[in-house]
């Protein structure tokens, strides 16, 4: 068993660090613009919102628990973004075929991410797990 000391240590560097807080707060500034309907604003945080969130998850992309976070995240701003803009333009109560309407298509993103996290918990993390307690025999 590792002791608290040999425990191993995920840094990130500062202008890493400076990039997801900017991310944030663009995301702040998109969802702000879209709970107040300032469409205009809140179209253009689309963009830098996705993204920085695009770089962080390919920065990110050879640590695995990393890159299926981020990648879920992406996936969250894109299903996000594009229910704001049903609302904004107004299709989000247009039905689409029998089963649902504009904004509910926004599941799709969003399911595609909690997949992602699905695959990583129930598949991914366990065989790492199992690796490192073979490595360790």
């Amino acid at each position: 068993m590792a002791q608290p000391f040999e425990e191993e240590v995920y840094a990130i560097p500062a202008r890493y660090r400076q990039m997801e807080n900017t991310h944030i707060l663009f995301w702040l500034l998109k969802d702000i613009s879209w709970c107040m309907v300032w469409k205009p604003l809140g179209i253009l945080m689309i963009a830098p919102t996705l993204g920085i969130a695009l770089v962080i998850a390919w920065r990110t992309r050879t640590l695995k628990a990393e890159l299926a976070h981020n990648l879920a995240i992406v996936f969250w701003i894109s299903a996000n973004s594009y229910w704001m803009l049903s609302e904004f333009f107004g299709f989000d109560t247009v039905r689409i075929g029998t089963i649902t309407d504009g904004k509910h298509l926004s599941i799709i993103p969003f399911g595609i991410g909690l997949a992602i996290l699905a695959y990583y918990y129930l598949v991914q993390k366990p065989q790492e797990k199992r690796a490192a307690q073979v490595a360790t025999l």
